[in-house]
């Protein structure tokens, strides 16, 4: 056990069949990450910043430079390649930051709230890209407050309460749990809130 590094107390997590605790640097880089939150060196091109990426995880050349110029043009940054990153929008820095998840080929990739700065177009895009990216035998973990993004994405579903799982399954064994045919708004808010929503249309009718 290295000292100073957080150990699990229970369980085992393996990313790609490799385990995170025996052999963390080759797990690692067989993830992807997308935040909710685009933080980019400004100071680098968006092609610069795809390399820059790539080599975080040992890749390089011809390849990558070809990948990268694919994800840029995919969403609509082929234009703005060699500009510097101060200079994108948000939404630009998200769409690019999407791009760099992608450029060294994960098998898993972990998205918070990948629609934050989206416009409708890329919002469509991505959502077939990462359909496109599980049907290739990959996955996606995401995390999301948008409920429709994880009904109509999502294979599983985890509901998180307190910071424990109310409920998991496919949208089938949510409303078989629940007793309902309903969405997974209404599913959502009988497992944590639907007694709160009740009590705010009281306040707003009384």
């Amino acid at each position: 056990m290295i000292a100073g590094i957080l150990q699990p107390t229970a369980g085992t997590v393996a990313i790609g069949g490799v385990s995170l605790e025996r052999d963390p640097v080759a797990a690692k880089s067989k993830l992807g990450f997308i935040p909710d939150r685009p933080f980019i060196y400004e100071k680098l091109t968006g092609t610069e910043f795809l390399r820059f990426v790539a080599g975080l995880y040992g890749q390089g050349g011809t390849d990558v430079d070809r990948r990268g110029e694919e994800l840029l043009a995919l969403f609509d940054l082929l234009d703005w390649k060699d500009d510097l990153v101060e200079t994108y929008s948000h939404g630009m820095r998200q769409k690019l930051i999407i791009a760099s998840a992608f450029v060294h080929r994960p098998q898993v990739i972990v998205v918070d709230e990948p629609m934050v700065g989206l416009d409708p177009k890329a919002a469509r895009l991505l959502k077939d890209l990462f359909r496109a990216y599980v049907e290739r035998g990959n996955t996606i973990v995401m995390s999301t407050h948008t409920l429709e993004v994880a009904e109509t994405l999502c294979d599983r579903i985890a509901i998180v309460q307190n910071g424990r799982i109310a409920a998991m399954g496919t949208m089938a064994d949510l409303r078989s749990s629940t007793g309902t045919g309903a969405g997974l708004e209404e599913i959502f808010l009988r497992l944590t809130g639907e007694r709160a929503a009740r009590t705010a249309l009281e306040v707003l009718s009384a």
